[in-house]
This record gives C-alpha cells, structure tokens and sequence, in this order.
C-alpha cells in the first residue's frame, strides 16, 4: 500500500478484534492500521465454511480508508505449499497435480503423498468499488500457488469490498477426471447465492443445530462460552453424513493433530452425537472403526498377535497407524477398550442391536482376542497381568498393570462372551456365521472367562482405593498445593524424566474406568476413589 507491504508486525495496529460467532457460524475480524506514511484505515472480514452448501466456503474481505488516500495492490489467492509448525521435520504433505489461474478463477489441484488422496480447490473472486467490478490487474502462477492482483486507489472515507468464494473436492467423494468440471459447476452455484444469502442460510444451519445441541449453564458465564465453543468445534468438524470420516481433535485444519482419528471420539465424543442428534450419527462413527477393522488385524500381526487379533491405531486416517512416538504406538493400548465400550454404548443408549449384528460382534471379537493374548498368567500372582502399557495418563510409561487397562479389558472380555450369547438364542444364524468366519472355538471363551475371573487389580486395601498401576505409592506423594508457582506447569518446568517418575497425573485412569462402569461400584468407592485422586 502506497509502496509499502501492509505487515501487521510492522505497521501500528490501533485496533484489532477476532469474534466468532458461534450462533451464526461466522468468524469476524476488525482491524484498525496507521501506516508510516499516516495513512489509516480499518479492514474488516467475515468468513464461513458452509453447512447449507457442503464443500464449499465463502469470504467478505472489506478495506475502508479512515484518513488519507491510499493506493493499494492487493493480492489474493490459494498457497499449496504450507508446512504446519507441527509436521514431522517440515515436511510438506502434497504433490501439485495441476493449477490454473486467469481472470475468472483460480485453482489448485494437490495430492496427499501417503495416502493419494486428490484435492481440488477452485476460487473465483470479485472486487467492488463504488458499486463497480475492479478487474483484475494481473494473474500470478507459479508452482503450488496462484493468485489474482487488482490495483486500485481509495480515497478517504471510500471502500472497496472483495468477496471470495471457494469450493473444495476430494478425490473420495469425486472421480479424479470430473474434479475440475464439478468444481466450478458448484462455484459457479454458490458464486450465484452471493455472500449476503450464504450468510442467511449459515444462520438457518446453525439454528438448527442448536435447537437440538446447546447446553445452558445458569450462573457462569465463563462454564456457558466453553461448552458452546467445544459443542460448535464438533459440529464444524464432524456432522455424521459419511461414515468413512471422523473426529479430527482441533479440527481438520488444527496444526498439532492434522485431522487424524483418535481413541477421544469413543470415549468422549459419541455420547454427545448420541445425545443431541439422530443415532445414525454415532453409528457412522461405530461403522468407520468397522470398515478398518482388517487395518487393525493388520496392525495387531505386526506386533506379533494372531489368529484375529486387532490393535486399533493410536492415530490414524487410514486405519494404519501413524503415530511416530514407539511408547503411544505400542504402549497406549487401552484405545482398543475404548472402541468397545463405545459399542456397548450405543446400543445401551438406542437400542439398536441390530448394529451388533451386522458390524460390532466382528469389531468386539478382534478386540477381545487382543487382549485375550496381551495379557499373561503370573505364577507369583497367581492371576493374568498386564506389563508394559502407557494408561491414558501420559505422564507415565511404560508401567505394569495400569489399572483401568486391565479393567477395561476384562469388561471387554465379559461384554463380548455376552453378546455371543445373547445373539446364539435370538439370531443363531447369524452368530453362527460370525463365528465361523473367523474361526472362532468355543475354547476361546472359556479362556476368556478364566481371564474375567482372575485379572489383577492394583490396590490399597488400607485407604481403599485402586492404584494407578503397580508401584504408585512407592512414589513421593507430594499434594499439587505444595508444589511451588514457578514450577508449574509441569510439562514447561521439569524434565520428562521426572515428570515420568512423578505421582502427577495428566488424565486420571481411574476416574475413567469408574466412569465407564460406575454402575459396577456403589458410590462410597466411586467418592474415595474420587477424593484421593484429587488431593
């Protein structure tokens, strides 16, 4: 602007607010620059990625100059060539596949280097001043990027408008050779509504979605934004329709987790969908763990296992894992205790058997042969034990016999003998079938029973209270009330050495399994427990 770059760190910034308005799905930013040379103006944009217009996503980008006159040359276009702060070594994910650019559009078609999956995102853009089409002044196009550049003067007090309309495919939903004519048949669509209209069928969308979904919380007002932020972050991540997707943690855009799938969505996120919306919903979750249950078994044979076994991912897009920590990868294997539970669930909540039927028994016999072979016998003990885990408090590793991993094993174990029993009376074909298919033997079961009835718990018989793992009260027990300021947070202050060799604990693993199974201890326990944890 006026031959200097318009840099925010550079430039006086005498006004900026971000608000996201989770009401109507629409983020909005403002702000107000002072250039070197004195001039000032105030920028303001509203954005939104459509749920009445799936795949696509729209921009309203407005330039008003306050004081002076300003020459501008604004540049807007599409950047294939990201690296996320947190990708492994600064690798890039994409291949460019084609790109084009003109005076009517831009666009970029890209490839995933691991798992082929094609994206093609078309652009077409209009810049309005006065009422009037501001052309554009020149395309750029080089490799992985494209824009359009207009030039154009504002004087004070005038302002131009650029409105910015997008659509995304994927080769998943689109067939390679169309990509680039169904792109801009839906452009040239929501191009056609104009924002003005996006924003009113967003409104309506979101409406929808909070008729079913909000949760009022009387009295704190802090408590009330949380949930609705966390309620809009799911609902603008995952919405149910296909049941190859899932839940990416921070979003499908987030830079610390990339969209992968992990163990939260059935533990923390299904009971939600079954609750606020159709039960469809979760059972598309249910059924993509289904569609990669061969992934699993997959998974499971590397680490040695057999005979069906499966170990679901830590982390996943393709139902392999890719998890680059050995002590997560390897360790963290109550994700699979998770899935389980999930099923049993849902069909609690709903009353749908009939996804058993089809998909949950295969899913539940993996995981229960898993286990089934994780654990061994302890002649010392005499009980079956579980060594080198990670629970789902990472602030520990590599520890024998984490307590909420052996109970949600032998949950599993005892859920899936149940079922095998439930359906031989009431679908014996079925069943039968199952069975058959994987080769399953009548031993296997009486191997888990005897596994049911003689797992290892630890415990502290004096306080009454299960221990997170073997050795937890061999540890100083120092109250967080003791630990000074400046050591806190843990993960900032200390070494992982001696977090890892502390009593802190970052997910509580007990308070967990008593969540998952309260109506299996009475409420004395489920307080001690309770209690001890947060001391």
């Amino acid at each position: 602007m006026n031959g200097a770059l318009l840099d925010l760190a550079k430039v006086t910034v005498t006004q900026f607010e971000r608000r996201l308005d989770m009401q109507a799905g629409v983020l909005h930013r403002t702000v107000g620059i002072k250039m070197p040379d004195g001039t000032q103006l105030a920028i303001t944009s509203q954005r939104l990625y459509s749920v009445a217009e799936s795949q696509s996503a729209a921009l309203s980008y407005q330039i008003r100059v306050v004081q002076g006159a300003a020459h501008l040359v604004l540049e807007s276009g599409l950047d294939g060539d990201i690296s996320n702060r947190d990708s492994n070594y600064d690798e890039k994910f994409w291949d460019e596949i084609t790109r084009s650019a003109n005076e009517e559009h831009i666009s970029l078609q890209l490839k995933t280097k691991k798992t082929g999956f094609d994206v093609h995102t078309r652009v077409t853009q209009q810049l309005v001043h006065d009422g009037r089409s501001i052309a554009v002044s020149q395309v750029i196009d080089r490799e992985k990027y494209v824009a359009q550049q207009y030039e154009f003067t504002l004087e004070s007090g005038q302002e131009a408008t650029l409105s910015k309309y997008a659509v995304i495919l994927t080769s998943e939903n689109h067939p390679v050779a169309e990509m680039s004519a169904n792109a801009k048949a839906l452009l040239q669509t929501v191009a056609d509504i104009g924002f003005e209209q996006l924003l009113v069928q967003q409104a309506a969308g979101w409406a929808k979605i909070w008729k079913d979904s909000d949760i009022q919380i009387e009295g704190d007002v802090a408590a009330q934004q949380a949930i609705r932020f966390n309620i809009f972050q799911l609902y603008q991540t995952y919405n149910g329709e296909d049941d190859r997707l899932n839940i990416g943690p921070k979003g499908f855009t987030g830079e610390k987790y990339g969209g992968v799938t992990y163990w939260d969505t059935e533990a923390y996120c299904i009971p939600f969908y079954m609750a606020t919306t159709k039960p469809e919903i979760a059972r598309n979750l249910l059924i993509y763990r289904h569609k990669h249950l061969q992934k699993a078994i997959e998974n499971a044979a590397k680490l040695g296992f057999k005979d069906g076994a499966a170990l679901y991912p830590m982390v996943t897009i393709n139902g392999e894992e890719c998890h680059n920590e050995w002590e997560i990868t390897f360790e963290e294997i109550h994700r699979n205790g998770a899935i389980a539970f999930a099923i049993y669930n849902y069909v609690r909540y709903t009353g749908d058997t009939s996804y058993l039927q089809e998909y949950g028994l295969e899913v539940l016999l993996g995981i229960a042969r898993f286990w089934a072979q994780r654990v061994n016998w302890s002649e010392a003990k005499q009980q079956y034990v579980m060594l080198g885990v990670t629970g789902p408090n990472e602030y520990e590793n590599n520890v024998n016999n984490n307590w909420y991993t052996n109970r949600i094993a032998a949950w599993c174990l005892q859920y899936t003998s149940e079922v095998i029993d439930q359906f031989a009376s009431s679908n014996p074909d079925r069943v039968q079938y199952i069975l058959q298919t994987t080769s399953f033997a009548t031993a296997e079961k009486e191997k888990w029973q005897h596994i049911v009835a003689n797992m290892y718990y630890p415990e502290d018989a004096e306080r009454g209270v299960y221990l997170q793992q073997d050795g937890f009260l061999d540890k100083e027990l120092i109250p967080v009330s003791q630990l000074p300021a400046s050591e806190r947070p843990l993960n900032q202050k200390w070494s992982w050495d001696r977090i890892l060799r502390s009593c802190y604990i970052k997910q509580a693993d007990v308070l967990q399994g008593l969540y998952f199974l309260e109506e299996q201890y009475d409420l004395d326990t489920i307080r001690r427990n309770y209690d001890s944890t947060n001391r």
